[in-house]
């Protein structure tokens, strides 16, 4: 596949994910095509900031006939990767843990999550859904076993460095970050963060705003 993420920006690649839903959504409706001017005012952007977007990365729309959906959805379903499949564990299985566990688009997707990570004894030996939940102490073992590509670390904040330092180790290249803290990782690592207090707070300041 093309590499695109050194000429394309990362507000662009950060609305691909939004793309492939609505896409994923018509084509389950049985939608054949759509033009840039309705698929604008379902995502709520303009016409030429859709057909800006897609031509970042080829030409895929018709010029009086618009975008084939099937087409256009399989063309951002490569960009994103998701035509190969991806092992993912989870460390932390509390409820966050568990909610995201229980996401069944994921498998969909491509994305098995094959394990959970935890040292709390009751948690141990437990299965949510299909994940098995097991002792960080077969970490090591279980990672080189089942060639894991994303960690999903949702552990408490004191915890949080030293697990990604561990799992950077083991070799895994991508962490999916829920914990309210910036991680240092090596170059070759990528993470993505996901801070829910920052997001509640900032619809806190926007409720506040309203009342001004």
């Amino acid at each position: 596949m093309q590499s695109y993420s050194k000429k394309v920006s990362m507000t662009v690649v950060k609305r691909l994910p939004k793309y492939y839903q609505y896409l994923s959504d018509l084509s389950d409706r049985d939608v054949e095509k759509i033009s840039s001017k309705e698929l604008a005012a379902l995502m709520g952007l303009t016409a030429s900031q859709i057909r800006q977007d897609l031509n970042s990365f080829g030409a895929y729309g018709q010029q009086g006939y618009g975008y084939k959906v099937a087409e256009l959805k399989n063309a951002i379903r490569e960009i994103l990767g998701l035509d190969h499949s991806y092992n993912c564990i989870i460390i932390g299985s509390g409820n966050l843990g568990r909610a995201i566990s229980n996401y069944e688009r994921f498998k969909r997707d491509g994305i098995h999550i094959k394990a959970m990570f935890d040292v709390s004894p009751e948690q141990i030996g437990k299965r949510i859904g299909n994940v098995p939940i097991y002792h960080m102490d077969d970490l090591d073992d279980f990672v080189r076993e089942n060639a894991i590509n994303i960690c999903i670390l949702s552990v408490p904040r004191e915890v949080g460095q030293e697990i990604a330092n561990r799992v950077c180790k083991l070799g895994i290249k991508a962490i999916l970050n829920f914990v309210p803290l910036d991680l240092t990782v090596p170059d070759d690592v990528v993470v993505e963060n996901v801070n829910i207090t920052d997001s509640l707070f900032t619809l806190t300041f926007l409720l506040s705003e309203d009342k001004d």
